[in-house]
């Protein structure tokens, strides 16, 4: 072991060499950290590269939510329907419980962890910015949201060709709610994020995300069929503005993707709900902003 001290006068620090070798290859950049993170974070929201227990959860709801998908296909094929009894964005809204309650279990995981442990200020360290972490974060747990969803519903599209039914007609709806659930698990996503890097404990981050998607949305929903029975239209319409779930319902009414809501969603209202449901989004991800840059700024 050599002493690199400095004999000079006033010089007290000690720096020894360990004899650890020196790393001397290429030095990635921002994006390669940044598609790691991402990469990392998809895994993890499954729970691969964890521990046995932590897939448990994750692939149980996502079996849950593929399986009457499955028997669907099944009914279909066997008995030769001429249409699928459910259409692709109608499915997603039914296993609506399912796919919040993943996200609720799962956002803590990429949130709050490193809060909690206060790792986070070594992702921090040069050259990770704060809006990086975010955004890599959110991106991760948006897919997670969208794989869970579309898995499903690529099934049940598997299962409308094996009958035989109408190519061109599929692909239309088929797109249609692909696009809807882009757009719900970004709305997700930042939701459940947002929570989970306030609430430091997974217990209060799920509680708080469950509060936010399935409780809120239970009460819009009797809400708006309570106006709609009272003739109050508009305001069954406008209500729906305040929740992800009757957002894309209503988007997937005025779209004619294949679900009723209590009062159609038409005319100037389907620029309004396209418009809350981006800034939403937007407000989520400046607010996943501003929380880990202040915390990788202590």
């Amino acid at each position: 072991m050599s002493d690199l001290t400095g004999s000079g006068p006033g010089r007290t620090g000690v720096i020894h060499d360990l004899g650890y070798r020196h790393y001397d290859g290429q030095r990635e950049g921002t994006g390669a950290i940044a598609r790691t993170l991402f990469v990392t974070g998809l895994r993890h929201a499954y729970g691969l590269g964890r521990s046995g227990k932590s897939k448990v959860m994750p692939f149980l709801l996502l079996g849950m939510s593929v399986l009457p998908a499955a028997i669907v296909v099944g009914v279909v094929v066997l008995t030769g329907l001429d249409s699928l009894p459910i259409s692709y964005a109608d499915y997603t809204n039914q296993t609506q419980l399912l796919v919040s309650l993943f996200a609720a279990a799962q956002a803590p995981v990429l949130f709050s962890r490193d809060l909690r442990y206060r790792s986070i200020v070594l992702y921090l360290a040069r050259p990770l910015a704060a809006p990086i972490f975010a955004l890599m974060r959110w991106f991760s747990l948006t897919l997670a949201v969208l794989l869970f969803m579309a898995v499903p519903t690529l099934l049940l599209f598997l299962g409308a060709m094996l009958a035989g039914l109408d190519k061109s007609d599929q692909v239309t709806t088929l797109l249609k709610a692909l696009v809807l659930q882009v757009l719900l698990a970004m709305l997700i996503a930042g939701i459940t994020g947002l929570i989970s890097s306030v609430s430091l404990r997974r217990g209060f981050a799920v509680v708080g995300s469950v509060m936010a998607l399935i409780v809120l949305t239970g009460v819009i929903n009797v809400v708006q069929n309570i106006a709609s029975f009272e003739d109050a239209d508009s305001a069954s319409v406008a209500v729906g503005l305040f929740s992800p779930w009757s957002l894309f319902t209503g988007l997937a009414n005025a779209w004619d993707a294949g679900i009723e809501t209590p009062v159609p969603v038409d005319g100037a209202w389907v620029p309004a709900y396209a418009l809350v449901a981006l800034l939403l989004v937007a407000g989520c991800l400046l607010g996943l902003v501003a929380r880990f840059r202040k915390v990788g700024s202590r």
